[in-house]
């Protein structure tokens, strides 16, 4: 019989407790135990993994290492799944091989050069990859030189991090006053061009941001599994049009991802995004890290977690077709359980494992966040 695999998921987004639910829904039949890590002792993950530790908080990169390193040989993790400090981790892949770990995460070169967008459209553009028209700004002069040269384009301006991820720091750019029309209903991402300029001219440090054209729906989210040997072995789109999801495997969406994974690097899970700029799709972020939706590929028959999991210990799944395309779907609330109390609670020798709660085809959130799931 052959013996359990050990999982580990650090500082992880909630939606990915449909990631673990799928690696022990796995259909190798596999027994499968995980361990996750996080800083919030409510986070949803924390409640659906077998074992959970607060992570302690402040450390630089290179402390987070050394406490992953120490995590994966007392825990006797198999595969580790990195997300926060991926690009600290990743540089000591052969330290976690040593200690008997498998990094589920792409290379270091792969990480340097997605997690900066600027160099991302670069690099991408290189290879023949569509990507819309975007300034490199720091300063209020350079921001509003952009945003002219948009609007003279006849485009609405936006901006955005130029690192960063989950669309935290994006904004619209509006010439209108700030008037009561908008403190009237849910607060939006539209913001004042003269507040931003003010607010630029203020700062005591200069931002690094990027401005480009408001691209439009679709965005079509396409993630991608990719070996060692830089051949993609599952590609598959899920579209985005306001609440109407689907899927996709129309090549206009899934060459040019195609073309990015196998050329940077991009090993095991990674997730490509894309939106219209006029009548073409263009690069709008490439993550190299699994998608909180991935599992939403389950609508189509495929467990993509656990063929992931399979490939990183070695065992290539070979490649994999969608045997159908589920149909439109949307996101709705679901519960999702916690730990009874705010401390993680942990396994001994003769505690048994916690029940697996039934599983939910969605997307779960941080406590006090709204869950979503798809119906």
């Amino acid at each position: 019989m052959p013996s359990r695999v050990r999982v580990w998921l650090n500082r992880t987004y909630a939606e990915n407790v449909f990631f673990m639910d799928q690696l022990r829904r796995n259909p190798s039949d596999r027994a499968v135990e995980i361990h996750a890590t996080h800083g919030d002792a409510d986070s949803p993950v924390l409640a659906a993994a077998d074992t959970a530790d607060l992570e302690p908080e402040g450390l630089s990169p290179a402390a987070y290492v050394e406490y992953a390193l120490d995590q994966c040989l007392r825990r006797g993790i198999d595969v580790f799944v990195p997300r926060l400090h991926q690009a600290a981790i990743v540089a000591h892949r052969a330290e976690f091989r040593a200690a008997g770990t498998a990094l589920l995460a792409p290379t270091p070169e792969a990480v340097a050069v997605f997690e900066d967008k600027a160099t991302a459209y670069e690099a991408a553009r290189s290879v023949g990859v569509p990507v819309p028209p975007w300034w490199r700004v720091r300063t209020a002069d350079e921001l509003v030189a952009a945003v002219e040269e948009l609007e003279a384009a006849g485009e609405r301006a936006c901006f955005k991090p130029a690192s960063g991820a989950g669309g935290v720091g994006f904004r619209m750019i509006t010439r209108a006053p700030f008037s009561l029309t908008h403190l009237s209903g849910f607060p939006g991402p539209y913001v004042q061009l003269d507040l931003v300029v003010e607010a630029l001219r203020r700062a005591e440090e200069p931002v690094d941001w990027l401005v480009m054209p408001r691209l439009e729906q679709p965005e079509v989210s396409v993630d991608c599994l990719t070996g060692p040997d830089n051949r993609v072995r599952l590609v598959v789109g899920r579209t985005k049009n306001g609440r109407r999801r689907g899927f996709t495997l129309r090549e206009r969406w899934l060459a040019p991802a195609r073309l990015l994974a196998e050329g940077f690097g991009l090993h095991y899970l990674s997730n490509i995004q894309f939106r219209m700029h006029g009548d073409r799709p263009v690069l709008l972020d490439v993550n190299t890290r699994p998608a909180g939706g991935l599992h939403q590929l389950s609508l189509c028959g495929v467990n993509a977690p656990w063929a992931a999991v399979q490939m990183a210990l070695g065992e290539d799944p070979g490649v994999i077709e969608p045997p159908f395309l589920g149909q439109d779907y949307t996101v709705v609330s679901a519960p999702r359980t916690l730990r009874p109390v705010s401390v993680p609670q942990q396994r001994t020798a003769q505690t048994p494992l916690p029940a697996v709660p039934a599983p939910a085809d969605g997307v779960a959130r941080e406590a006090g966040a709204p869950a979503t799931a798809p119906a």
